[in-house]
C-alpha cells in the first residue's frame, strides 16, 4: 500500500469514528437535567409518602437506569406500602432514547415509549387491550426541583393522577 492510500484510509476511519462518537453523546442530551439522585414527597391513592430515585448511565452509556424506592405510611386499616422499581431506558435504531422497560416488586412489567416536550420527559405505556395506559411525566420546575406525576387511563386519552409529588436533587 502506498503512503497516500494509507493516509486516505486512516482519515476515513477517523471520520467514521468521530461521527459515531458524536451520535452517542447526543443520545442522552435531553436527560442531563434529570440524571442524578433525587428525593421527594408525594401524595395520591396510596396516601402521603416519600422516596428516592436515581437516573444513572450504565453499560458504557448505552442505557440509562432508573432505580426508585418509595414508602407510604400505614393509615387506618391500610398497611404500610413499600415500592421498589427498576427502569431501563434505551435508544432506538436511530440513536434517540425513545424506549423504556419497567419492572417492580409487585410483579409489573411496563413497556414505555418516550417523548420530549419543553422541560419535560414523558413515558407513555404501550396500548394493550384490557390494560390501562400509564403515563409518567418528569417536569423541570427549577434547576434542582422537578414534578413527578404518574397517571392512568382506560382509554389512553383521559388520564387520572394516581401519584404526584415534587423532588429535589441530592446529587
Amino acid at each position: 500500500m502506498t503512503m497516500k492510500f494509507k493516509l486516505i484510509l486512516l482519515s476515513g476511519l477517523f471520520s467514521i469514528t468521530s461521527l459515531t462518537f458524536g451520535q452517542q453523546s447526543s443520545t442522552w442530551d435531553n436527560w442531563k437535567w434529570l440524571t442524578g439522585e433525587w428525593i421527594g414527597e408525594g401524595n395520591g391513592k396510596p396516601g402521603q409518602g416519600g422516596g428516592t430515585f436515581s437516573f444513572k448511565p450504565d453499560l458504557d452509556q448505552k442505557v440509562l437506569v432508573r432505580k426508585a424506592h418509595s414508602e407510604y405510611a400505614a393509615s387506618g386499616n391500610k398497611p404500610k406500602i413499600v415500592h421498589d422499581d427498576l427502569m431501563i431506558i434505551y435508544p432506538d435504531h436511530s440513536g434517540v432514547a425513545s424506549k423504556a422497560i419497567y419492572f417492580d416488586n409487585e410483579g409489573h412489567t411496563i413497556n414505555y415509549s418516550i417523548t420530549y416536550a419543553d422541560k419535560s420527559i414523558i413515558f407513555t405505556s404501550d396500548r394493550i387491550a384490557g390494560v390501562p395506559v400509564f403515563r409518567l411525566t418528569y417536569l423541570l420546575l427549577e434547576n434542582q426541583t422537578i414534578d413527578v406525576k404518574f397517571e392512568m387511563s382506560q382509554d389512553g386519552v383521559k388520564f387520572m393522577t394516581y401519584v404526584e409529588g415534587k423532588s429535589k436533587r441530592t446529587n
